[in-house]
Parts: structure tokens; C-alpha cells; sequence
């Protein structure tokens, strides 16, 4: 059974992602729910309280909820694993983009290695080459910190999808230097269906 569209999520970008994942293979893995402890509880409350790409408290609960559960594997620190996940849906928000699709971005480029540097020089979560730096100053000269990382994965990643008219394989093939091959966004794919994707 589908579930109903998530409020966060407009109408048409759900039908577009439900198709995407319907065209999937299914997987049968799940995320494992976990009762917060104290300290999670803490630090969801203040990030509940900070969150401002959310539609209302019940949506961040839910939303950082859930997501916290699946990252918890990767980013063990819960406060540091709550305010990443507030940073990803707010960049990911405010670039038009489902936050699930920057999650499966992160997880593949990085593994969620805030650190990470690739072979060709890409830097941080979202793997942004350096150059860019000195294509959009203003936006900030560190490419480790988190949200100026997000800010420029975000928004390079919305104008791929908008040039390639909605077409996520082709956006996701030029974020990755890859058009015309396939490789990437399916491991994209792969990661968004069997760990970050939010059905209700």
C-alpha cells in the first residue's frame, strides 16, 4: 500500500519520487527503531526547538526521529548527529530538494565523513571540488564546514536536476562528472531505497 504524501513534501515532487522508487528493485531492508534515551531526548528537544525548515514540531520530531535512528550506525555522537540532520533539511529545503535524496548524496560521496577528501580533491560531506570556492566566494572558504559543504552540494545538485529538466539519473550523473553513464546514480538510487527513503 502507498502511503499518503509526506507534509513536507510537495504533491508533484512525491509522485515524482514514488515513481522513481517504484521503478526500484524492492528491498527488504528497514531501519531499526530505537527509543531515545535521555541524551537523545536532550538534544532532540533543542534541535525541535532550532528547526525552521520544518512544517510544525510534530514534522521535525518525526523527520530527526527517524533519520537519527538510521544514522546512528555512521555518526554515533547523538548531538552531533541531530544538528547534521537539521543542517541537511534545511539546505536541502531551501535548495528544493527532498532531504532523503541529499541523505543517499552524503552516504555515497562521503559516508558521512565530514573530513572526507577524495583522490581528485573533492572536499567534505557532499564531496565539492575546490574550485567552487573561487566561483561563488561570498558563499564562505571552507569547504569542511558542514553547512557551507551542504549549501554548495545543495544548490549545485538543484541546478543539475533543473538542467536536466527533472531528470534525477542525468542530474545525479553530472554532479558526479559521470553523464551519459549510470554507475552513480543507481548507487544513489540503491542508498535513497534501502536506507533513507520515509514512507508512511
Amino acid at each position: 500500500m502507498i502511503s499518503p504524501r509526506p507534509a513536507y513534501l510537495p504533491r508533484h515532487l512525491h509522485r515524482l519520487l514514488l515513481a522513481l522508487l517504484l521503478a526500484l528493485p524492492v528491498s527488504s531492508h528497514a531501519a531499526t527503531q530505537e527509543r531515545p534515551d535521555d541524551s537523545l531526548r536532550q538534544h532532540l528537544t533543542r534541535v525541535i526547538g532550532e528547526s525552521d525548515s520544518f512544517k510544525d514540531r510534530f514534522d521535525a520530531e518525526v523527520w530527526l526521529m527517524d533519520m537519527s535512528n538510521r544514522l546512528k550506525s555512521r555518526v554515533p555522537d547523538d548531538a552531533e548527529r541531530l544538528t547534521l540532520l537539521k543542517h541537511i533539511h534545511y539546505e536541502a529545503r531551501k535548495a528544493d530538494l527532498h532531504p532523503e535524496l541529499v541523505l543517499a548524496v552524503i552516504h555515497v560521496e562521503s559516508n558521512f565523513d565530514r573530513w572526507a577528501i577524495s583522490s581528485a580533491g573533492a572536499q567534505g560531506l557532499m564531496q565539492i571540488m575546490p574550485f567552487w570556492l573561487e566561483e561563488i566566494p561570498e558563499a564562505g572558504d571552507n569547504l569542511f564546514d558542514i553547512r557551507t559543504n551542504l549549501r554548495f552540494g545543495c544548490t549545485i545538485l538543484k541546478h543539475y536536476l533543473d538542467k536536466e529538466k527533472g531528470d534525477f539519473t542525468r542530474a545525479l550523473a553530472r554532479y558526479n562528472g559521470s553523464l551519459g553513464k549510470t554507475w552513480y546514480p543507481n548507487r544513489v538510487f540503491a542508498a535513497l531505497r534501502k536506507r533513507w527513503y520515509k514512507a508512511r
